[in-house]
């Protein structure tokens, strides 16, 4: 490909955005809300001048965020450089008409244990202080703040919308 033709593939959504058939905005924050509140795992990706990283983990969403525990790894080596991540969660169905999904792009915090925020997510995948201190190894946990969801949705065309939706939710 061309640098042209990258640029126009790139640009491939973000032109279709003006035209597209949108849902009203508290319709989509509560369609996307029920998403992923039936799911908790996501992939969570993360890149550095080194190092592109892209991993599996549970979530939970509480309060327009993610919390993401996890012991350690290569993606911490990223956020170190890099707190700018993207996660998605998705259905999996290779079905087009069955197609369900969630982009975020955003930033991660690494939370300190002593924080609040801390044990409330803990609190929230069902650990204790007490389990957390039996463990062998730290958790760590991450919070991921979007600042854009992308939300795929093969069904929203039954009700006369796009099935690409997005809110934008920049600071």
């Amino acid at each position: 490909m061309t640098p042209e033709e990258f640029d126009e593939a790139a640009r491939y959504w973000t032109k279709r955005e003006s035209a597209s058939a949108r849902m009203p905005e508290e319709e989509l924050r509560q369609a996307i809300d029920a998403f992923l509140g039936t799911h908790d795992v996501c992939a969570l990706a993360t890149a550095s001048s080194d190092l592109v990283r892209c991993t599996p983990l549970e979530y939970s969403y509480r309060n327009g965020r993610f919390w993401i525990f996890s012991e350690g790894g290569l993606k911490f080596h990223a956020l170190k450089e890099n707190r700018s991540v993207c996660l998605s969660v998705f259905n999996p169905s290779c079905d087009f008409g069955k197609l369900e999904s969630v982009q975020v792009t955003g930033t991660a915090e690494i939370v300190d244990p002593m924080r609040e925020e801390y044990g409330r997510a803990a609190e929230a995948r069902g650990l204790t202080g007490e389990s957390l201190e039996r463990m062998r190894t730290r958790l760590h946990l991450i919070e991921v703040t979007p600042l854009r969801i992308d939300y795929l949705c093969s069904a929203l065309r039954k009700r006369g919308f796009d099935a690409r939706q997005w809110l934008d939710l920049g600071e």
